[in-house]
């Protein structure tokens, strides 16, 4: 529930009393008055399209499409935007090899001034490689029709979270979201986990290119467990970190062009895929002990056996589906549900998918809708397709510099255990009034989102009209009659979008 931070008169709707408006209990099937709450959880927000196409399709076959989506078709002016990027014309292979010469040669430079202006010019094109990664993204998730796995991209971004500002990640974030996590978002944990652990960016972020036979380095294996499987509580011990990380020696990055001096008996033993290396000069080929099963020291095979393991223990499965259960339900998740979802878990060798229909079908997320508080991801996207619907944007600039400012940037959490998913973290005074100059900028229509970058910038005008037929059919009725007495006050179409985006209801999902 928000309370009155600020005078009315300065904050507007956001600051009502009183919290969002219920969209009423049920059973296992959304009723048809709460279609507009279930959309508003299962994607980014709801907007008129998604609305008429699920309405059309009923809900229950528009889910079903969303946990099995076909290949996404964005808006031609979306994909013309993301076809124009470098991230999208170089293989990240050759990204990195043009990248790392242009830091070698500026290295090399002699002048201290020119060196200086040359290592600068490296590190802004680091930083313009990451924005091109983080406005694909955006852009995905407000046109993408396959509102789910975009929404689960940014869930596995964040569990499997690595931080672009360590060393050259800004060059490789882009590619460890389009081919490590966003194909998997929907399928078996299994393959996602082992996607995320050959990815060069998720080795470099937890350094298990330090992490070598007589030279261990746990960070990455203690994660793996505490993090991204097991769960802090989920009955390991430090010898399984350890273990684990003698396990993985030898997993590494090769950002070069030629390959290691293997020795010849380990020959056999080396990979390369990409960036990706397991050398086996490097690996600790002892027996190890880990959760109580002897692993037999061969390479990279203990790796594979060793995520089997961890993706089949039901401590993972509870973990998964805990977490799960905080970003899509409720911030105290429901143990009865929870213990479903691990059971689903189990039962289909982690079929995402399956876990994910377990829980949308279930009676604790048809009562939680309404009631799940934005993080600001959530409101920034959620609002510019409510008010926007299909019409492209052409500059996602105002959109990051609002992520920031309320301190969840894309790829910028700098500690492995990501963004918090409850309502806590994110509903102080100064989230609020920073959330109504979002809502005023929008609502008016002065955000800059269809301004375009260059010397010969122009801004299209993009006034939204948020008092259309979504509000009348169906919005309307979620309303609580404060915030209807609210918008009646309003003496501007620019100011009833203000009220109605920075509302209670508006807050929540």
């Amino acid at each position: 529930m928000l309370k009155r931070t600020l005078p009315l008169a300065a904050c507007g709707a956001l600051l009502l009393l009183g919290g969002c408006a219920t969209t009423g209990g049920g059973t296992s099937a959304i009723k048809p008055e709460q279609l507009s709450g279930a959309l508003n959880r299962v994607s980014w927000g709801v907007n008129l399209t998604t609305y008429q196409q699920a309405e059309k399709l009923g809900y229950d076959t528009w889910l079903e499409q969303q946990l099995h989506p076909a290949p996404a078709r964005l808006p031609a002016a979306a994909q013309a935007q993301i076809d124009a990027m470098t991230i999208t014309r170089k293989p990240l292979m050759q990204l990195n090899q043009d990248l790392e010469q242009q830091r070698k040669d500026a290295d090399k430079i002699a002048n201290d001034d020119e060196k200086k202006a040359a290592q600068q010019a490296y590190q802004q094109e680091l930083n313009r490689i990451a924005k091109e990664a983080a406005t694909r993204s955006l852009l995905r998730d407000l046109y993408s029709p396959n509102q789910l796995q975009e929404q689960m991209t940014w869930f596995w971004m964040n569990h499997f979270n690595v931080h672009q500002a360590k060393s050259n990640l800004r060059i490789l974030v882009g590619d460890y979201e389009d081919t490590a996590v966003r194909p998997h978002a929907l399928g078996k944990f299994r393959d996602l986990l082992s996607a995320t652990l050959r990815h060069p960016a998720m080795i470099r972020y937890l350094d298990n290119e330090q992490n070598a036979a007589n030279r261990i380095n746990e960070n990455y294996a203690r994660e793996l467990m505490e993090l991204h499987t097991l769960g802090v509580d989920g009955g390991y011990n430090q010898r399984d970190v350890q273990e684990l990380a003698r396990i993985l020696t030898g997993v590494g990055v090769n950002l070069g062009t030629a390959a290691p001096g293997v020795k010849k008996e380990l020959q056999a033993q080396y990979v390369r895929q990409g960036l990706f290396e397991f050398n086996p000069n490097r690996h600790d080929y002892g027996n190890k002990e880990f959760l109580g099963q002897t692993v037999k020291g061969r390479g990279l095979a203990e790796v594979d056996e060793a995520l089997d393991r961890l993706s089949r223990h039901p401590a993972t499965a509870h973990h998964i589906s805990r977490k799960l259960v905080l970003y899509f339900v409720a911030d105290e998740a429901p143990l009865a549900l929870v213990e479903r979802m691990s059971a689903t878990f189990l039962s289909t060798d982690g079929d995402i998918a399956a876990v994910l229909r377990t829980m949308f079908t279930s009676t604790e997320f048809a009562q939680s809708l309404g009631h799940k508080f934005k993080d600001p991801a959530h409101y920034v996207i959620s609002a510019v397709r409510l008010a926007y619907d299909d019409k492209v944007i052409l500059n996602t600039g105002p959109m990051l510099y609002w992520l920031t400012r309320m301190a969840e940037p894309l790829y910028g959490r700098q500690t492995p255990d990501g963004y918090q998913l409850t309502q806590s973290g994110w509903a102080s005074p100064g989230q609020m009034t920073t959330r109504f100059e979002i809502a005023k900028a929008i609502g008016s229509g002065n955000a800059g989102l269809f301004k375009t970058d260059g010397p010969q910038a122009q801004e299209r005008a993009a006034f939204p009209q948020l008092a259309n037929a979504l509000y009348y059919q169906s919005l309307q009725k979620t309303i609580a009659p404060a915030t209807r007495q609210v918008l009646d006050q309003a003496t501007s179409p620019q100011e009833w979008n203000t009220f109605l985006l920075s509302s209670p209801e508006l807050m929540h999902r």
